[in-house]
């Protein structure tokens, strides 16, 4: 994976790939939890000079890419940041806090939740003139839910449990998170957020699950809705272990079988294996443990891929092939692998993550970031946000 990355045409620039900015982010993350979990130090300064880099105004919305970025680019390098706040990445000295980065993002993010239409969400993208704009979709909503719960577990703030829950209750409002705890990819505005796009994704359930774990654990299981979440959410992506792997082999099942997964898509996996993982830690055990062991058949699945390349050492996206290499390589596909690597060793270190009670080292600013009204509280949730 590193060696994609120094060899990228854009290496010049730290933090910023080839093509795409929001990836950036997410390759750091999964190289947050690798040092974590393995004590492996080497790519320690490269993970430090790409995010500083990157910061922006301390909310990860740099002006070089801010005119086309959504909220999803950036809440992924938010949840990189409180990433490495939950595991005391090392900080710099003179640079901001990677909690302070997180709650940037936050407050960022926050003034853009829409009232104008459908009650509430945050729009996919964020400038009028983006195809996206229109949309409301699972990502970038639950995206900044899984934020606002893990900076809630990390520094005791209720407002950021105010919002998760808000994020939570609106979403649930619409098709983005039904009864059946099926996720929608999108909803529109001009439908009044009431159709919608059924494509199935791993890391929308991801960022939902996580995120339900953490307020979960928040709440000291006081509030049944956040453990029925998780293993309502778990029990739906049953979908993405087919039959063709006697459901033991993790597969984004929308683009693998028919090999149409774009750049972004062979990335999913990772986030689905790796917050997943990370999230084991703080809800009932006998709640993961059966995703847990399947991630496990999907990490040797994963390896047996790695046979390809000239070297026989590049990894496919099809791991439902095992030791048949699909014929793919790139960053994307060994960030994938990577992701579900790091699920399988959490139970080894059975910690974390930190915060300001057991241990965290990262000081929260809650007024991170260029906007500065984080204390704001949710507006009442009305009974047609439920």
């Amino acid at each position: 994976m590193m060696k994609f990355y120094n060899d990228r045409d854009s290496k010049a620039i730290p933090g910023k790939m080839d093509d795409t900015w929001w990836e950036g982010g997410s390759m750091f993350m999964t190289l947050i939890q690798y040092w974590y979990l393995t004590g492996d130090s080497q790519y320690n300064d490269d993970i430090q000079e790409g995010m500083y880099w990157q910061k922006g105004e301390n909310d990860f919305f740099p002006s070089n890419y801010s005119q086309y970025l959504g909220n999803d680019d950036q809440v992924f390098w938010g949840l990189a940041a409180i990433t490495a706040a939950e595991v005391n990445f090392p900080e710099r000295d003179n640079e901001p806090s990677w909690v302070s980065l997180a709650e940037g993002v936050f407050n960022g993010q926050i003034p853009r939740w829409d009232m104008s239409s459908c009650g509430g969400g945050l729009r996919w993208q964020i400038w009028p003139y983006q195809n996206g704009y229109g949309l409301k979709n699972a990502i970038s909503n639950g995206g900044l839910f899984q934020l606002s719960a893990r900076l809630a577990l990390y520094t005791k703030n209720a407002t950021y449990a105010e919002w998760a829950e808000k994020i939570w209750d609106w979403s649930a409002s619409t098709p983005l998170l039904r009864k059946s705890w099926v996720i929608a990819d999108t909803t529109s505005t001009a439908a009044d957020c009431k159709d919608h796009g059924d494509h199935q994704w791993t890391y929308n359930y991801a960022t939902y699950i996580s995120g339900a774990g953490y307020m979960h654990n928040y709440t000291n299981g006081t509030e049944s809705k956040w453990l029925e979440g998780v293993t309502g959410l778990i029990k739906t992506s049953d979908q993405f272990f087919p039959d063709s792997a006697s459901k033991q082999v993790i597969s984004d099942i929308t683009c693998e079988p028919i090999n149409k997964c774009d750049r972004n898509q062979k990335t999913f996996k990772a986030y689905f294996t790796s917050w997943l993982g990370f999230m084991s830690l703080i809800v009932p055990a006998n709640t993961t443990t059966e995703v847990m062991a399947r991630f496990k058949s999907s990490a040797v699945a994963a390896g047996q891929q790695c046979s390809g390349g000239g070297d026989g050492k590049h990894c496919g996206i099809r791991w439902t092939k095992k030791a048949e290499w699909d014929g793919t390589m790139g960053l994307e596909q060994q960030m994938s692998v990577l992701g579900v690597l790091n699920s399988v060793m959490v139970p080894f270190k059975a910690q974390g993550p930190y915060n300001t009670d057991n241990g965290g080292t990262s000081q929260s600013h809650p007024h991170g970031g260029t906007n500065t009204k984080d204390t704001l509280g949710p507006e009442p949730i009305a009974t047609g946000d439920k």
